[in-house]
């Protein structure tokens, strides 16, 4: 019997996963490489939809010092925010400090207690100040080899409201198809009513898009904060959308060709 892609990828959430990188990476902070290695893997913790690179730690320029018990966490298989902090560990394991003489990075480090991770080290990516995947400086976090994005032009018409207030409208958007995210429509700034939009001080950085400025929306006297963000210095991913709008359809009232569409739902 045939099995649909997405409920494989699903059934697998709550799983210890991993896969072997060819890539040359390297982790920099204070401007000293911490590691150095040929031989990374790609790992995803139970419920963790983004992944950590985690290296040998034979390939680990540090002492590695035990800082106790890893810190409690809710049931893996709702445990999907990204936004998650490092210090949260779905799966048995030890956390550890990196330390270079008096220099330490407390609680940058993870040992899994799996026989195929064995020696390898799960890296907290915020702890260091620079990625590099061969010679290439990364974002975010590492990419999933198996995650991709496609943009699409469409003429369909999308009219995009909140509290009855028209907030887009154009039959000029780009599509983003991304793999198991929800598509998002993303909006000529001359379609939309920019003078409703308000600047955030939110930020984000997608490791395909790139980093991401976000815009509340005041709207009937209320503000609406965080409805929607621009893409203002693409990545590779992330050039065909850049400088246009997109709202979060979890908090708004999106048409298309006339026909409402139902509100998904999300970690966002």
């Amino acid at each position: 019997m045939a099995i649909r892609m997405g409920a494989l990828i699903g059934d697998a959430l709550p799983r210890l996963r991993f896969e072997p990188s060819p890539k040359r990476v390297r982790a920099v902070t204070g401007g000293e490489t911490w590691a150095d290695t040929t031989a990374a893997m790609v790992v995803w913790e139970p419920g963790r939809l983004v992944p950590s690179y985690a290296v040998p730690a034979t390939d680990l320029d540090a002492e590695l010092e035990p800082v106790g018990p890893a810190a409690e966490a809710p049931d893996p298989a709702a445990h999907v925010d990204p936004r998650s902090p490092f210090s949260v560990h779905t799966t048995a394991g030890e956390p550890v400090s990196p330390r270079r003489g008096s220099v330490r990075l407390d609680g940058a480090g993870f040992r899994p207690a799996d026989p195929d991770l064995a020696g390898y080290v799960v890296l907290d990516w915020s702890a260091f100040d620079q990625w590099f995947e061969e010679d290439d400086e990364i974002f975010g976090h590492p990419r999933d080899p198996f995650h991709r994005i496609d943009v699409r032009s469409t003429g369909r018409h999308v009219v995009v409201s909140v509290d009855g207030v028209v907030l887009a409208d154009t039959t000029r958007s780009k599509l983003l198809f991304e793999t198991q995210v929800t598509p998002r429509t993303y909006i000529p700034r001359e379609d939309v009513r920019m003078e409703l939009l308000v600047p955030s001080d939110s930020h984000s950085t997608c490791a395909y898009k790139g980093p991401a400025q976000y815009w509340s929306v005041r709207v009937n006297g209320q503000l609406h904060r965080n409805l929607a963000w621009s893409i203002v210095e693409p990545l590779s991913d992330g050039v065909e959308v850049k400088d246009r709008i997109a709202f979060f359809d979890e908090k708004v009232d999106v048409t298309v060709d006339g026909k409402p569409l139902p509100r998904p739902v999300s970690p966002w």
